[in-house]
């Protein structure tokens, strides 16, 4: 049985189609970017049309590899979708939306404290609650008329289906909308009447049918069923869950580095923008986050070049240290400015290398934080290549660090919840060996030094 995923990411929105074993058969791929804004609608604006319209044509190229029997979801989190019966109703916004002057100090007073929901405040519109705020505030006859408010996953359910539904993990993804350790919608919503817009809660590994109309559209059978999906770091603990007992920790790469600890019991600190995730099974993960991806690529440039321990010796040596923050978002440095301290590297090695010292050396800070149990396991953008675990495993001598075999965990997640309930393949996993770079030890003590300033 083929299972065809959208995974629709920050930076690049993917269709990857998978047979029974989890081998990837097929993928289409290109570039995610916000809408810009303009009078009518003055904030960016998820560009969904320019999805449905890429993902209806690779399920069409992809069915002619192998018969799609099921379709399932995979979104990058803080991000929803009002509906009426037409559609969005106003068109969704990209959370880097830096427009909520307005309405902050509302919102702020009526926000659930960090205690109930375990969602730190977050800039821009990285608590969607800000945004639906936003969207009552500003467009009041337009938020009368919504049906639902979707999470990112159940807006493209509701494309493929015709089914109004929530779920747990993207409801209880950082946005105040969810009491994770009650499993209920949060004060807020109760206190703003959203109730009437948050659809039945159904699991992730639901299925429903496709509707005859886009069946047709994207070329597959029209008894092709389709999952209803989850928030893409959660979807990326899916194949570890399913494969391991007891405690680990997952190393989440991409345009985000989140870093997750099942079963850990370390307080969270929203000071540090730590927060709880809610797995797929609605169980609280602690979880912390930087915007590593975007961060490596603000120092390594559009180019980074392929580096080895020798490259990160040099930077080591040379006495050169980023210190955060490349980004405004997320993190427990998002509200200082990035800075290269020592003589910048000029090489596209050099520069490479400085990024991943950087992204290495936050992570381990906050895995630290985290007091992450058991094995660590990357997976995502920087396990395509070795420098980011050797690296991190580098900085922790002590700890088993593993690399997932497949980098796409978060579709590869997507994907086994069309099997859900049978058996599936264990995660395939490799042990990482750290790589020797001398005088590392020192330099990272020297840039945690510096980093908390």
């Amino acid at each position: 049985m083929s299972v065809a995923v959208l995974d629709v990411g920050k930076t690049n929105v993917k269709v990857v189609l998978f047979d029974d074993e989890g081998a990837i058969l097929g993928e289409r791929s290109r570039p995610n970017a916000a809408l810009p804004p303009y009078a009518q609608w003055p904030y960016p604006r998820l560009d969904v049309e320019m999805i449905w319209g890429f993902l209806l044509a690779s399920l069409a190229q992809l069915n002619r590899l192998a018969p799609i029997a099921a379709i399932s979801i995979s979104t990058h989190g803080a991000s929803g979708v009002m509906v009426d019966d037409n559609g969005p109703c106003p068109p969704p916004m990209d959370y880097e939306f830096d427009g909520f002057g307005e309405i902050d100090a509302e919102y702020d007073a009526i926000r659930p404290p960090f205690a109930e929901t375990l969602s730190p405040r977050a800039p821009r519109g990285l608590n969607l609650g800000r945004c639906v705020y936003f969207y009552e505030r500003r467009y009041p006859a337009l938020f009368a008329r919504a049906r639902a408010l979707l999470m990112y996953p159940q807006y493209w359910l509701w494309r493929l289906t015709g089914e109004l539904a929530s779920e747990v993990t993207s409801l209880a993804c950082h946005g105040d909308l969810w009491r994770p350790y009650e499993a209920a919608p949060s004060s807020l919503v109760v206190s703003r009447g959203w109730s009437r817009l948050i659809p039945p809660l159904r699991q992730a590994w639901d299925a429903f049918p496709i509707r005859p109309g886009v069946a047709g559209a994207a070329g597959v059978s029209p008894t092709t069923r389709v999952h209803c999906g989850a928030h893409d770091s959660n979807l990326s603990l899916v194949p570890h869950i399913l494969s391991r007992e007891g405690a680990f920790s997952v190393v989440s790469t991409g345009t985000w580095v989140i870093l997750m600890a099942v079963g850990g019991r370390a307080p969270l600190d929203p000071d540090w923008d730590m927060l709880a995730n809610v797995d797929v099974m609605g169980r609280p993960t602690p979880c912390a986050r930087f915007m590593g991806g975007r961060e490596f690529a603000a120092l390594a440039g559009e180019r980074p070049a392929p580096i080895g321990p020798d490259d990160l010796a040099a930077v080591v040596a040379s006495g050169a240290f980023a210190l955060p923050a490349f980004s405004d978002q997320g993190g427990p440095f998002a509200g200082r400015v990035g800075r290269i301290e020592g003589a910048a590297p000029q090489t596209p090695a050099g520069r490479t290398a400085l990024a991943t010292l950087y992204v290495a050396l936050m992570s381990h800070l906050l895995l630290e934080k985290l007091e992450a149990p058991g094995d660590w396991i990357v997976e995502g953008g920087f396990a395509k290549t070795p420098a980011f675990a050797a690296t991190l495993a580098a900085l922790a001598p002590q700890r088993r660090l593993l690399l997932a075999a497949n980098p796409a965990g978060a579709a590869e997640g997507a994907a086994r919840l069309a099997h859900w309930g049978g058996p599936q393949a264990k995660a395939e996993t490799h042990l990482v060996a750290p790589w020797r770079v001398p005088g590392l030890a020192e330099y990272a003590a020297r840039w945690r030094k510096l980093a908390r300033g």
